[in-house]
This record gives C-alpha cells, sequence and structure tokens, in this order.
C-alpha cells in the first residue's frame, strides 16, 4: 500500500481481477476524494507480461475504448501470461474531455518519472514508472492527435542504446501491422512514457491512432489490429482478441527530429490547410495559407513546406496562436 496511490489488486494472482488504482486528493466539494483510475490485471500460467494503457491524454479515444471493450471479452483462457490494461491511465482528464487533468493541469505523459508527495499526475506517473512497469515484458501507450489535431495512423519506438531490447522494439514494431513508423530519439532521460518504459526495462512501443477528439471506423480498426498484432508477436495470445476489418500492412519508416518538419504559427490568426494527413509533398509545396481577420485588406499569408516527406500531422481547430503547430511532415526513410 502507497501513502500517494493505493490498490489491492495481486498482478501476480490466477484469473482475472477488476479494480482501482487510488490517489488522495482533497478538492472543494469532496475532503476525502479519491482520483479513481480503474484497472484490469488477467493472469494464466507462465508466459510474457504485457502492460496496455490509453488514456494518457484524456480526448485520445481510440485506445480508451478498444481497452474498455478487451476487458469485457477477455478471458483468462485467451491468453498465456499476464496481460494488464488500464484504459484511462490519466482518468480526470478522460472525464474532463481534456489533454490534461483539470484537477492539476498534469500533462501525464511529461510527468514521468514523478513523485508521490506530488500531485495525482505526478503520482501516477511515479506509480507506472516505479511500481508497475519494471513487472513488463512489453508496455503498450496508445495515443492519437487529441482534440485540436488530426495524426497520420502510426507506430512509435524510442531508439534504445540496448541493441538486444532495440531489436525486439523494432520487431514489434513491424508486427503492428500499420503503415507508417517512427523511431523517436527523446532520449532516456525524457518526461514520456516510453522513456519511463526504458528505464524500467521494459520494451516501450506507442502510436498514434486519429485525433480529433472522435473515433472512426477506420481509426477503431486500426487500433484494434495493433492490438491483436502485438499480443500475437508477443506470444501472450494465439488468435486475435479485437474485432478489426483491417490486413497487416508493410511498414514505412519516417523520421522527424527536426523543427524544420513543422510548421508553426507566429501570431494569431486562422489557418486554411491546401493538403491533409496521408499527403505526400515536396519541399516549396503550398502548405496552406494563413488569415488575418482583422484585416479584411491584407491578403493571406502563403505558408509552404521546408522539407519533402508525408504529412503526418494537421491542425483542425482554424483559430490559432503565435506558437500553434499547423503541420507536421514526416521525411521517409529508405531502407
Amino acid at each position: 500500500m502507497h501513502t500517494g496511490l493505493f490498490h489491492s489488486i495481486d498482478f501476480h494472482a490466477e484469473g482475472k481481477q477488476l479494480g482501482w488504482l487510488s490517489a488522495p486528493f482533497s478538492v472543494d466539494r469532496s475532503p476525502y476524494f479519491h482520483v479513481r483510475t480503474p484497472i484490469c490485471t488477467i493472469r494464466n500460467s507462465d508466459g510474457p507480461s504485457i502492460l496496455l494503457m490509453a488514456g494518457n491524454h484524456g480526448d485520445e479515444y481510440e485506445g480508451e475504448i478498444n481497452l474498455k471493450r478487451l476487458i469485457r471479452s477477455i478471458e483468462p483462457a485467451d491468453i498465456t501470461g499476464r496481460l494488464t490494461i488500464i484504459p484511462f491511465a490519466n482518468m480526470p482528464a478522460v472525464m474532463s474531455a481534456r489533454r490534461c487533468s483539470p484537477l492539476d493541469g498534469g500533462n501525464l505523459n511529461r510527468a514521468f518519472p514523478g513523485s508521490m508527495e506530488g500531485t495525482p499526475t505526478s503520482r501516477m506517473a511515479n506509480f507506472l514508472e516505479r511500481e508497475l512497469f519494471p513487472g513488463y515484458d512489453i508496455v503498450f501507450d496508445m495515443h492519437s492527435g487529441g482534440t485540436s489535431m488530426a495524426h497520420l495512423p502510426t507506430g512509435l519506438i524510442e531508439e534504445n542504446d540496448d541493441a538486444d531490447r532495440h531489436a525486439k522494439a523494432v520487431k514489434l514494431l513491424n508486427a503492428l501491422g500499420m503503415p507508417y513508423a517512427f523511431i523517436a530519439r527523446n532520449g532516456i532521460d525524457a518526461p514520456t512514457s516510453m522513456a519511463a518504459a526504458a528505464r524500467a526495462g521494459a520494451i516501450g512501443i506507442s502510436g498514434e491512432f486519429g485525433g480529433g477528439g472522435s473515433v472512426t471506423p477506420q481509426t477503431m480498426s486500426m487500433t484494434a489490429l495493433a492490438i491483436n498484432n502485438l499480443l500475437m508477436a508477443a506470444g501472450l495470445t494465439k488468435a486475435p482478441v479485437l474485432p478489426s476489418h483491417l490486413q497487416v500492412q508493410e511498414t514505412r519508416l519516417l523520421s522527424l527530429n527536426s523543427h524544420d518538419q513543422a510548421i508553426y504559427a507566429n501570431r494569431t490568426g486562422w489557418f486554411e490547410p491546401a493538403v491533409d494527413v496521408g499527403a505526400n509533398v515536396e519541399a516549396g509545396d503550398v502548405a496552406g495559407w494563413y488569415h488575418d481577420f482583422e484585416r479584411l485588406s491584407e491578403k493571406e499569408e502563403e505558408l509552404r513546406f521546408q522539407v519533402s516527406g508525408v504529412v503526418i500531422s494537421r491542425r483542425l481547430h482554424t483559430h490559432c496562436e503565435n506558437g500553434d503547430c499547423l503541420m507536421q511532415v514526416g521525411q521517409l526513410i529508405k531502407g
């Protein structure tokens, strides 16, 4: 039991358990309030141990809905090994349809390793990195573009200095069956879940599965396909556990390691895109136009891409402020 976060789950027991991760946090309406995060763990004999999580950002729904569905449907007989599922990792953010927690402003994916003496977001990050991640071979954390961004479906891993672990991560990344993937280079000290998984000795896998604070049949099927393929590739399951109408695709590897690959707003304005996610573009192509509604006689600013590649994300909100990311271009890595 933790003073900052506690639970009654026995993560090594056989069978299926449902419970809560509870973090005491006094609020105006409830002085003895607990921030409760649902969790499910299933074990059947010995085998690989995998942690699936979503809701790291509250407004990213593909993973959340698929993991809720998986909790209802999967039984111990369906697996060999141990599977733990956290569908709503930042529960306050999920319940308020926000990227960050309304209780403390916490962005869970920028909070690792956190602290048990900190806010609820910091305590959750600390529990995941210090207590939970070390017990698993693989951590799969599912994301999307959230309310403000559309994102091309992509898999993601972090570059790892351990050659053997890195090779296993690349193999799993390709096994997801997604059309595109990244190998990020944020470093072992980064405050993200993937860096935290690496520090804990696990293989971290992530991905972007949609965006717009919504889901589509395509993005839901893509997420389900990736979950199915990861569990089967790791040897935890022998058959798909979630419905998906999509087939495995050959993965094309992209790089995103320079601010030149993004277009940012440099003042308040209104963004009109010229292309959508998935478009193949060349350096110098028109990316869109930036309008000023307060100066009717002023011509809109033409925005152009600085690099060639594939448009992987674009801002969905037309109104923008200085510093907002409008578009990103992933550059294809020739294999």
